[in-house]
């Protein structure tokens, strides 16, 4: 029987209308990049015809509000103060300025998971190639995800100079309990970082109960922003103890004398001088407009459609369900027996339906592990539909019964 989701939503009219992509095409990569509200795309451009007009120092600074409003925002989305939150450009750049406050030496430990997201490995196994740092990664739990008692043991007995977890993956479905791994690190007092790229937007944040030192994160995907914008939280500890990145610029320090410089005082000293403003008023709106909608809505309503869709993946010939974990996300993936999923992918979106395909180097230990090269992957959000996703089952049940090339 199929996963039961109410199209009824009394509100679902009011987000489609919000949202000029969902007229044209079935959106099913909002783990890629959502279809941004019409107030994120209004924002953006209106300020670029104000940085036309007037210049983009002068245009930034009539806005000054209203940039700052977005901070407020976004620690209001996570359950931070306002002093905790630096705008980044990516979560990837805040994930690694957060990397860029530890002083890793030859035999340091950075513990991970074997779930964690590509450019985090290659971060860790970057730092592991030119400072001696070792990269230590837990057991999973046979039913996939961290196993928090691999974790605690090789916290107590390795001790790790940080512990850095992707709370979902991009190529799964999977949601690993950081809220677990952040009470292990706190009582063992080892830093702990947080990719919450994935989980932002599609399910609620509280760096309290995640007990996080470091959490980055993005505007494009389940938060519906921008691309290019994203922010990281940086914890009162962490900068109580003077934490900062390897290279500041005016933006996070001072130059204060000769020889000598002052951090900014709150998480800035992580930013970079270099902001787009329309992208950060751009992720303001989105931030508001997923208050608006309230996260755990979104969730569970997205959530239902993805298992609708694993539901629909599951009964096509030649498809199998990738997906493992006790909890499991907005994310629906799929490997599709003896196909290839790339010309799959662009098969459905002639139709104009948008998935997205994870590759063996997006994930090489958990797609090794599932005897899959290549997954296709299935994000729906809270604007989708059951019929968008009943259509999008119908069209790849109709693509793999033609002729598509076979994987070598």
């Amino acid at each position: 029987m199929l996963a039961p989701v109410a199209d009824d939503e009394p509100r679902l009219a009011t987000w489609r209308a919000d949202t000029p992509g969902a007229v044209s095409r079935v959106h099913l990569n909002n783990a890629g990049a959502a279809l941004a509200p019409r107030a994120v795309e209004d924002a953006i451009v209106a300020h670029l015809a104000r940085e036309a007009a007037l210049g983009g120092y002068e245009a930034a600074e009539a806005v000054a509000p209203a940039l700052e409003a977005t901070y407020q925002s976004i620690a209001r989305l996570i359950g931070a103060a306002r002093r905790n939150v630096a705008v980044v450009q990516s979560a990837t750049i805040g994930f690694s300025q957060a990397l860029a406050a530890f002083d890793f030496a030859p035999g340091d430990r950075i513990l991970t998971t074997r779930a964690d997201y590509a450019s985090n490995q290659l971060m860790l196994l970057s730092l592991a190639r030119r400072r001696g740092a070792e990269v230590v990664r837990a057991a999973d739990l046979p039913e996939g995800g961290f196993d928090p008692d691999s974790l605690r043991e090789l916290v107590r007995e390795r001790r790790p100079a940080l512990v850095a977890i992707s709370w979902v993956p991009t190529n799964s479905g999977l949601v690993q309990d950081v809220e677990t791994a952040g009470a292990i690190c706190a009582e063992a007092e080892v830093p702990f970082l947080v990719d919450a790229c994935q989980a932002v937007g599609q399910l609620p944040v509280d760096v309290a109960r995640v007990r996080c030192d470091y959490l980055a994160a993005t505007a494009r995907k389940f938060l519906r922003g921008p691309r290019g914008i994203g922010f990281l939280y940086v914890s009162d500890r962490a900068l109580a103890a003077g934490a900062y990145p390897l290279l500041v610029d005016l933006r996070g320090a001072t130059w204060c004398a000769p020889d000598d410089f002052r951090l900014a005082p709150d998480a800035r000293r992580f930013e970079t001088w270099e902001l787009p403003a329309a992208l950060v008023l751009g992720m303001g709106e989105a931030v508001r407009y997923a208050l608006d909608v309230g996260v755990e809505r979104a969730r569970d309503r997205a959530w239902m459609l993805a298992a609708r869709a694993r539901e629909r993946l599951a009964a096509l010939a030649g498809v199998r369900p990738t997906d493992r974990g006790r909890v499991l996300s907005a994310i629906a993936t799929a490997h599709l027996a003896g196909r290839d999923a790339q010309a799959i992918k662009l098969e459905l979106r002639a139709r104009g339906i948008n998935t997205h395909v994870s590759a063996r180097d997006d994930a090489v230990l958990d797609l090794d592990g599932k005897g899959a090269a290549e997954v296709l992957r299935v994000s729906p959000h809270y604007y989708n539909t059951a019929a968008e996703i009943d259509a999008a089952a119908d069209a790849l049940d109709e693509v793999l019964r033609g002729p598509a090339r076979r994987r070598e």
